[in-house]
């Protein structure tokens, strides 16, 4: 291994490293916790070190957000196909995705509530958001062929939707599975 190759493989974990604490830190402490300073302590490096990978803290909560859709989108594709049936694979991405809102609601907050110049549904998307996207659409799609897109984005804005009046504590958690069930009745096959 070249010395050239093992300074890009240093500097990509240093990378994971920095966005690994500040996720650790949104999730314990909340997104204003998260600061270049607080960050330099936790990964043990100085903070002009973190410039170096970050411009700061805006940037860092775009790599963040962009990690988290990847992660996204390897939990909805698993559970879409773990179902044939179309509804059943509706369904069971409908649950992950609230199931990963609820368990990461930090990240969550950095995918779709922090302010980040990520572009959405452009020539720029990051291949981990159109990864998602397509999960989703993947799943609408057989339940919706006359506009499959805008269907979609309507299904995937309804659970956002959904997500975010959960975690605020604006609905009746007793309610869940109803709220959804009436959401999946809306899907059902042509």
């Amino acid at each position: 291994m070249s010395i050239h190759d093992r300074r890009e493989r240093e500097r990509a974990q240093r990378h994971q490293l920095i966005i690994g604490a500040a996720r650790d830190l949104a999730e314990a402490e909340g997104w204003e916790a998260v600061t270049t300073r607080r960050l330099a302590e936790r990964v043990e490096y100085s903070q002009p070190v973190l410039y170096s990978h970050f411009k700061g803290k805006d940037a860092i909560v775009r790599a963040v957000a962009i990690q988290g859709f990847g992660e996204l989108a390897g939990e909805l594709r698993a559970a879409r196909t773990a179902h044939r049936e179309p509804r059943a694979a509706l369904r069971a991405v409908a649950d992950a995705y609230l199931a990963f809102a609820t368990a990461h609601p930090a990240l969550y907050d950095a995918m779709f509530v922090q302010r980040t110049d990520i572009a959405f549904g452009s020539d720029e998307t990051p291949p981990e958001l159109r990864a998602a996207y397509t999960e989703f659409l993947t799943a609408v799609e057989p339940l919706t062929p006359d506009d499959p897109e805008t269907s979609t984005e309507l299904f995937w804005s309804t659970l956002h939707g959904l997500a975010t009046l959960t975690a605020g504590h604006r609905l009746r958690p007793t309610h869940h599975r109803a709220r959804l069930d009436i959401l999946m009745r809306r899907y059902e096959k042509p």
